[in-house]
């Protein structure tokens, strides 16, 4: 593998399963540093200590709960006090929240806004100023195929949120370009992870074909090259790049019908 990562440091938030964890991994190949934050400090652990072993890079921990409003800003003084200066930023946390927006509490939504929204301005916004300072930095804000098809009913604010994300990265992607610094929002559609087994849909979802489904670690590899060639929005795999294509030029009408029919089979709502 190429070694552009020598001597760069990496921060992936959501790293101890799934997409997160296919970033940590890639980037550990590629010879960056890594600095991996999750909730679960086991899970964290475990990756941490098979990709120093397995590619002789240094690896940091330091869980934290990207809902608490303090903890962005706690793990940037804790990355700081560590000596590190991170160069790729790779905003992964997230997950949904099933059901109806009405049957679910204010705090379920706005740890979930916390989550996929806040944080990831606010870590984008602490750890741009050093990347700029140093003229070469990495972002990959991880969106989602939702963010560029009409929302469904169930996980109510998900699409928005990351439809944020892409507007997000659109807007910030040129302000920065001349300083070195690359954005990108990853779009991918349905990742095999353990995201459906977290928000209890796993049952609906395995009925969906094979065809469908697209492996993490080519999403991630899709969305490490996009960022490195400077290209802002990306959407790996055939299948969800169909799907963004008639989202976008098929009448809305027929898109918004076949979303909502997708929906009642796939979400709990």
């Amino acid at each position: 593998m190429a070694t552009e990562g020598k001597g760069r440091t990496a921060l992936v938030t959501g790293a101890s399963a799934g997409i997160g964890k296919a970033f940590a991994e890639l980037l550990a190949g590629h010879g960056y540093d890594l600095v991996l934050t999750a909730r679960r400090a086991d899970r964290l652990a475990a990756v941490a200590e098979a990709l120093s072993a397995a590619h002789g890079i240094h690896v940091h921990t330091l869980p934290a709960d990207l809902a608490d409003r303090a903890a962005p800003a706690t793990l940037c003084a804790q990355i700081h006090d560590r000596g590190l200066a991170v160069d790729v930023l790779i905003n992964n946390a997230g997950y949904g929240v099933p059901g109806r927006y009405v049957s679910t509490s204010w705090q379920q939504q706005a740890d979930f806004v916390q989550v996929l929204v806040t944080a990831v301005a606010e870590l984008t916004h602490r750890l741009l100023p050093s990347m700029i300072e140093r003229r070469w930095g990495r972002i990959v804000q991880v969106a989602s195929l939702a963010a560029l098809v009409p929302a469904a009913p169930g996980h109510t604010l998900y699409a928005a949120s990351k439809a944020f994300l892409v507007k997000f990265t659109e807007a910030l992607a040129p302000e920065v370009a001349t300083h070195g610094v690359h954005v990108t929002a990853l779009c991918p559609g349905f990742t095999l992870t353990e995201f459906h087994d977290v928000t209890g849909t796993r049952a609906q979802v395995s009925t969906m074909p094979g065809w469908a489904w697209s492996d993490a670690r080519e999403v991630v590899q899709a969305g490490y090259d996009a960022v490195m060639a400077g290209r802002w929005v990306v959407v790996p795999g055939r299948v969800p790049r169909a799907l963004a294509f008639g989202a976008k030029h098929l009448p809305d009408a027929v898109v918004q019908a076949a979303v909502r029919r997708s929906a009642s089979r796939y979400r709990k709502v």
